[in-house]
């Protein structure tokens, strides 16, 4: 074999070394956030906490994150970005444990504070890494990986929840040691983390008014995706379901975003994303106008929603895809710092104003919001690209 030969080859295993420390580390975000968030609040409610108060302590996850991340990329430009995932790691699993060591309400502020910060930093440096290590020709592809990843961490820790119980030592340790479990790739990809560099970089504010299209696509998905998973239940039981099958609505929006991730993702490295963008932006207001009319039928319903929770994930894929195609070294980790404030700031006001929605015009204002903020998005699309800005 010749040495060239040898040489690619010892890229390509560096390069998937990277890819899997970056899918691990978003692995722990999903099981880290979709772990804490449902623990956290049944152990308030046993507490005795109001509704209020467990909504007040969740709204600081998106405040850490809209207040420390614009400074993950000036911190990983000074301490390097395996550094900085090291230590978020450790801090956001030591935080887990110190949840149920300080047993209060009241030191839960501070302790979601520090832990939720730990999984921003967590999110944007492996967004940044995915990014910066995916090659041009199959960013879309490996972005499709990402997300489909990211995905099933949120989906595995309700599942683990569901082996350990909510109560006690083990659902703290169970989720502090997959918090570090996935994190093991970091090991295989030492000294390999993509360098940000000093200087240059845009502010995250600049970033969002560079490239509306990808960043806003975060925000959409962020409401939308949060929003929905907390209120499709209440608009089932709305419709007349039980309990159990509304829930299980919310499975099917999480399956077609699992199954539909990789094919999109392949289309974007073929297509142009923002057309892309336009059509999952079509689809979100057309199948959440069609929700009223497919309400009733216990087939049309649940195939409605699988596609429509399948294609609109693409606002983060190929979002983020974009994002990657478009900057390099300060300004890509701008960019993805500005992805994660904004899908932050979207599970800030998605939740009520989709809740909202259904007050005011039961049971379908949960679709009719959704429309409204799909609608939203693919007006900034069409007027971005009718003048050709991005």
């Amino acid at each position: 074999m010749s040495d060239a030969a040898l040489e690619e080859r010892g890229l390509d295993r560096s390069r998937m070394a990277s890819i899997a420390a970056a899918i691990g580390c978003i692995t722990a975000v999903g099981v880290g956030l979709s772990l804490s968030v449902p623990l956290l609040s049944l152990e308030m409610e046993r507490m005795g906490v109001s509704g209020a108060g467990i909504g007040a302590n969740t709204a600081i996850a998106g405040l850490a994150a809209v207040m420390v991340v614009p400074f993950a990329p000036r911190l990983a430009a000074r301490f390097g970005v395996g550094a900085l995932l090291w230590t978020a790691v450790a801090v956001a699993a030591a935080s887990m444990i110190a949840f149920k060591l300080f047993f209060s309400f009241g030191a839960w502020f501070p302790l979601r504070f520090v832990f939720s910060a730990a999984i921003g930093v967590l999110f944007v440096l492996s967004e940044f890494w995915i990014n910066a290590i995916a090659p041009p020709a199959r960013r879309g592809l490996v972005n499709g990986v990402y997300a489909t990843v990211l995905a099933l961490g949120f989906a595995a820790g309700p599942a683990v929840l569901a082996l350990v119980g909510t109560s006690g030592w083990p659902p703290y340790i169970a989720g502090a040691a997959l918090i570090c479990v996935a994190s093991l790739p970091l090991l295989l990809a030492r000294g390999m983390s993509p360098a940000i560099g000093h200087g240059g970089g845009r502010s995250v504010k600049a970033m969002i008014a560079i490239a509306p299209v990808a960043t806003l696509a975060a925000l959409v998905f962020g409401a939308v995706e949060t929003g929905g998973f907390a209120i499709l239940p209440v608009y089932g039981v709305a419709l007349g379901l039980t309990p159990e099958s509304a829930a299980f609505l919310v499975s099917i929006v999480a399956l077609g975003n699992v199954a539909l991730q990789i094919p999109i993702g392949l289309l974007s490295d073929r297509v142009d994303r923002r057309l892309l963008l336009l059509v999952a932006a079509l689809v979100g207001v057309a199948g959440s106008a069609a929700m009223p009319l497919a309400a009733g039928d216990p087939i049309a319903f649940p195939a409605l929603l699988f596609v429509w929770g399948g294609v609109v994930g693409a606002l983060y894929t190929v979002g983020l895809a974009h994002l990657g195609a478009r900057f390099t070294g300060p300004d890509l980790a701008s960019a993805n710092a500005a992805f994660v404030i904004l899908y932050n700031v979207g599970m800030i006001v998605g939740p009520p104003a989709i809740g909202g929605g259904l007050d005011l015009v039961r049971p379908h204002g949960f679709a009719y919001v959704l429309a409204l903020m799909f609608a939203a998005y693919l007006v900034l699309i069409v007027g971005r690209m009718a003048s050709a800005r991005e």
